[in-house]
């Protein structure tokens, strides 16, 4: 049967977190979510315990899979499930569960009455609810408002990690989308934007994980380089 449903799970070396956080998932979705759906755990190159550990929830809980990869990277492991889906609806969210899973309910309701082509997270929109360290607050604000500056774009938050959008949004943007790791959901948000797409933003209750495996100072080297590459793209085209 083809889920409405798709969410993917990417995740590099967290075996810590793991399982409570699949179960979490799992239960979350069986209680709360009126519709059919299907977890995939993308595992990219993890050297832990996690494809280990990823082989046993699906082993052991319904509608749960798992997807290796050998080359690291949160777009590419998103590339990967995405271009292969056959559900309705694909999403993604960080497998820390920072985001609070109601917000998932909004974003599905925008994309299924026609609303909005894509959904996405925000956690810089009034409503919404933060708890992180002050100097991520402020890389935050400044990523997001240097977007706007270089791309004149509308977006509040480009890179929660919890989005959604019709599978055949999501394998028509792909081709867009030259980012394989961190700049991935920006770039994505962006080609939707360039194509006349509306990207709905949801206000979400979002901690921050102190205890993150996300190397911040490199995930800034990549997304600046993405802004880099993609702006310098746009002066050059005809």
């Amino acid at each position: 049967m083809t889920a409405a449903v798709e969410i993917t799970v990417p995740v590099h070396n967290e075996e810590a977190i793991l399982d409570s956080s699949i179960r979490r998932l799992h239960d979350y979705l069986g209680t709360k979510l009126p519709m059919c759906w299907r977890i995939v755990i993308a595992d990219n190159a993890s050297t832990d315990r996690t494809r280990q550990l990823a082989e046993n929830l699906a082993a052991e809980l319904p509608r749960v899979s798992v997807l290796h990869l050998t080359e690291k990277g949160r777009g590419r492991a998103l590339r990967a499930v995405w271009q292969r889906s056959t559900a309705d609806i694909v999403a993604y969210m960080d497998v820390d569960l920072s985001t609070e899973l109601n917000a998932l309910h909004p974003m599905i309701a925008a994309l299924l009455s026609g609303h909005s082509q894509v959904a996405t997270g925000s956690r810089l929109l009034a409503g919404s609810t933060v708890r992180r360290r002050l100097y991520r607050e402020v890389l935050s604000r400044g990523y997001n408002q240097l977007l706007r500056w270089v791309f004149a774009t509308h977006l509040r938050d480009a890179q929660c990690g919890f989005k959604a959008m019709p599978t055949e949004i999501a394998q028509a943007l792909l081709p867009l989308v030259e980012d394989q790791e961190w700049f991935f959901d920006t770039e994505l948000l962006l080609a939707a934007e360039a194509l006349g797409m509306r990207v709905f933003e949801v206000p979400v209750d979002w901690e921050e994980d102190t205890d993150s495996r996300v190397d911040v100072p490199v995930a800034i080297l990549q997304v600046l380089k993405g802004i880099a590459r993609l702006k310098v793209g746009r002066v050059m085209s005809p």
